[in-house]
């Protein structure tokens, strides 16, 4: 059998162009990652109390600059940098309270995302002009996203629908809901000048206001049958009160009944008026209920027809 030599293989040192070297970007400085270990092994061991109270808030001291770094990364989104920085310490506070040493992970590692989670926290929950539930906004990001990615093509054109759902494998109807969240983020205020309005002309312009001659219409339609089942004299006394405006001293000579009897009618009859009117509304808010309940009762059972089959 004949052996074979092989030859160790020779490496050569990697050259790097001069250009090459330059273009590199230099890595991240970790000046805002303090070496806390032995600190955390204290608190751990500390009883609860003012000293242990005390280390926490050193190590929180120390690790401040990254806590302001991660809220940078938020700037220029509608909220202000202080309130950023003041969330994202919140951030910190908490990670170095539930911090665990024990658990074999660095703290930035821990930190980093309960920073950063804190912040996108405070803008889901404080920021949002409608509230819009939490998939809504999970879509909006994804939408947003995709919208960013698609628009650095060459033509720089607004994607469509389709194209945000072809590139992001969403469904068109949940595309369609992140693209209606894009716009509830901020409200427009009804002071607003509408685009194009040279006079002044301002959103709440455009709305309606109540409109009293509606509940005249629900009135007299309630009044009509209760009007209709008075006794002639009754009826004929509100009319010429009421429609013809005449004195109750002028429906007493024409009645031929004292000025107080007519008095009494008017005020009696009001009053049952009243009365009868309030018992319909009664009425159909009792029917309202009953027509609910018998349609809450018919899909339980068809619900559990369905389950059955």
């Amino acid at each position: 059998m004949t052996a074979v030599r092989t030859h160790p293989r020779q490496t050569h040192p990697r050259q790097v162009h001069p250009r090459q070297a330059h273009s590199r970007k230099p890595r991240h400085s970790h000046d805002d990652a303090p070496d806390t270990t032995d600190r955390f092994r204290r608190i751990t061991a500390l009883p609860d109390g003012p000293s242990k109270e005390a280390l926490r808030q050193d190590v929180v001291r120390a690790w401040m600059p990254m806590a302001e770094r991660l809220a940078g990364q938020f700037r220029n989104r509608g909220e202000a940098a202080e309130d950023l920085r003041q969330v994202a310490m919140l951030g910190l506070v908490k990670a170095v309270k539930g911090y665990d040493p024990d658990r074999g992970t660095a703290f930035e590692s821990y930190a980093v995302p309960t920073v950063v989670g804190e912040v996108k926290r405070h803008f889901r929950d404080h920021l949002w002009g409608l509230h819009v539930p939490r998939r809504v906004q999970e879509l909006r990001n994804r939408v947003r996203t995709a919208v960013q990615e698609l628009t650095r093509t060459p033509d720089g054109r607004t994607p469509g629908v389709a194209e945000v759902a072809a590139h992001t494998g969403m469904s068109e109807d949940d595309v369609r809901a992140g693209m209606e969240a894009l716009e509830s983020y901020s409200t427009l205020s009804l002071d607003a000048e509408l685009r194009g309005a040279d006079d002044g002309y301002a959103l709440v312009d455009t709305l309606g206001s109540p409109e009293p001659s509606y509940d005249r219409v629900v009135q007299r339609e309630a009044l009509k049958p209760c009007l209709a089942a008075l006794p002639e004299r009754e009826r004929r006394i509100l009319y010429l009160r009421f429609f013809c405006d005449e004195t109750q001293g002028r429906i007493a000579d024409r009645m031929g009944i004292s000025q107080m009897h007519v008095s009494r009618l008017i005020s009696r009859t009001c009053e049952r008026l009243c009365d009868e009117v309030d018992d319909v509304d009664q009425v159909d808010d009792a029917d309202q209920a009953a027509q609910a309940d018998e349609v809450d009762q018919a899909a339980q059972a068809a619900q559990a027809e369905a389950e059955a089959a």
